[in-house]
């Protein structure tokens, strides 16, 4: 027996096999350890298998609470409650109190007819028309709706900015409505975060403390920006109407602005105003203080455009001229500085009269070597300050003067040439005194209206020419008086009346120079107080 090899008992027996003999011994154990390798991975294999059966059915439980969350956010999406929601957001955003009508679904685009409002801050009304959004679910581990893909046909406001524009608090019927919408979504969110906005035409209609103002036609694209509540925004086409005479219809061509957190910055503006007029701007809104400014260019703007229908024929030439904005005590303050550019003066009244007493054409149209003034408007006045009108060697006239309610006050230096007025006596020693620039200065009041201009000048010529004047130049004294009063609306006899009045305040000689100027136009010589006496 000992040349057998003992391997195993069964049942209480031995079992003998395999005689000890060369190899094969080893070949039974090898075969022994197989076996044994193949029991432990059919063992191994059964573990795997229950593995791979967890695995899969936890994706079917993922699958299907997915489902089931999609469906349960969907329903949330299509209620009336997410349609509330919306409303209360734009409401808030608007300082107004809408509501969208009912929304019609494709699954998470919805369209909806139109979106009204009235307030009772700056917006007094807004409508929203045809109107298409998306509802993205990225969003939600923000715990935020995400807005993508919105547009709109067409955005009314009607706004009333005669009070001073800020941010508002949120009406108390809009904070219970939140609170409301709260416990109707429970987990879900309740905040709104909007990707991009498109208008095709949106229309603005602002009643102003100056008047009313509107925008037409214009298109709006806004997108999200870097920062919290922070968006870009890019402006095109579309007519701006202000209610200041002295600015036409502006037509948009683009802007580019920047919103975050109340502050409305405008990154760049380009338009068009007048025939051919080019205007550029930049600038900024703090809607939490309520201030403003904008600064910008207006450029190739012909003179005739900015007078009236009288001035327009007496200065030509382009404007060019910058401008700013701001905030004033009684509403904005309009400033800047302008310069006419190829200018000609024709037929200045104080000019013509000039001519006339010179016996001269070279006042009647003036190329204008310099031309520029400091300018501001506000609180409904015109001022102009620091101007200058210059032809080279001739003339120069310098001074301020302002328009209000179309009245004028200006008081001005006028510079003249030596020798143009050499041939009326007292002229260039009494009116015009010699001074800088080697020219002979007089001073001159603009007094009357935009229609009808009066100045001093002309009399304080006839005053000072006086009895000198008709005794040298009888002539020469009656073309003055005829031009005078062709030039200032007048009849002879009132022209006379006040040179007469200047002369008898001026220089003591009224008796003789009445009767001497009543002579030359054929009138009665007044008598002479001793001749009276006779």
């Amino acid at each position: 027996m000992e040349n057998f090899l003992r391997i195993g008992k069964r049942k209480g027996e031995v079992m003998w096999i395999a005689p000890l003999r060369g190899l094969a011994v080893e070949g039974v154990l090898a075969s022994v350890w197989e076996m044994s390798r193949r029991s432990r991975r059919r063992g191994n294999a059964g573990g795997a298998g229950w593995l791979g059966k967890a695995a899969l059915g936890l994706i079917v439980i993922g699958v299907l609470s997915a489902a089931i969350l999609y469906a349960t956010i969907r329903s949330y999406l299509h209620s009336d409650g997410f349609r509330r929601l919306l409303s209360e957001k734009v409401s808030s955003a608007a300082q107004v109190r809408g509501e969208f009508t009912p929304f019609r679904w494709d699954g998470l685009a919805v369209d909806t007819a139109t979106f009204a409002a009235i307030g009772e801050g700056p917006v007094k009304e807004l409508r929203v028309e045809g109107l298409h959004t998306e509802v993205g679910l990225s969003g939600l581990r923000r715990g935020v709706w995400s807005i993508t893909g919105t547009q709109a046909q067409r955005i009314e406001i009607s706004l009333d900015a005669r009070s001073q524009l800020g941010i508002m608090p949120t009406p108390r019927i809009q904070k219970e409505a939140s609170t409301q919408r709260k416990k109707e979504s429970g987990w879900l969110p309740t905040e709104l975060e909007v990707q991009g906005v498109n208008v095709r035409e949106l229309v603005v209609r602002a009643t102003l403390k100056q008047g009313a103002a509107s925008i037409t036609g214009m298109k709006i694209h806004v997108e999200h920006a870097t920062g919290k509540h922070a968006y870009l925004a890019e402006l095109a086409d579309g007519a701006i109407v202000l209610p200041f005479d002295f600015v036409p219809t502006i037509r948009l061509d683009r802007a580019r602005l920047r919103y975050q957190d109340g502050l409305l910055s405008l990154n760049s503006a380009n338009a068009s105003a007048w025939q051919d007029g080019r205007l550029e701007a930049t600038g900024e809104w703090d809607s939490q203080q309520g201030t403003y400014s904008l600064e910008g260019h207006a450029t190739d703007v012909k003179c005739e455009e900015l007078l009236n229908e009288t001035w327009a024929k007496r200065v030509t030439g382009t404007v060019d001229s910058d401008f700013t904005v701001g905030k004033g005590d009684r509403g904005p303050t309009v400033k800047g500085r302008l310069t006419i550019l190829n200018g000609t003066l024709t037929a200045l009244p104080v000019l013509d009269a000039l001519a006339a007493y010179a016996d001269t054409r070279r006042f009647r149209v003036l190329s204008l070597s310099e031309a520029h003034t400091d300018w501001r408007w506000h609180d409904g006045e015109i001022l102009l300050s620091n101007l200058v009108l210059a032809s080279e060697g001739l003339v120069r006239l310098e001074g301020r003067i302002s328009i209000r309610d179309r009245k004028l006050d200006g008081l001005f230096r006028l510079g003249l040439a030596p020798g143009t007025l050499a041939s009326i006596p007292g002229a260039e020693t009494d009116v015009f005194l010699p001074g800088e620039r080697g020219l002979v200065w007089a001073p001159l009041r603009i007094s009357g209206t935009v229609d009808n201009p009066k100045e001093d000048l002309t009399d304080r010529l006839v005053a000072a020419a006086g009895l000198r004047m008709f005794e040298i130049l009888p002539g020469t004294g009656e073309k003055v008086i005829k031009y005078s009063s062709s030039l200032l609306g007048e009849s002879p006899s009132e022209t006379i009346d006040k040179g007469i009045k200047i002369i008898e305040e001026g220089t003591g000689i009224l008796e003789e120079a009445t009767g001497i100027l009543n002579g030359i136009l054929g009138g009665k010589r007044r008598e002479m107080p001793d001749e009276q006496n006779k």
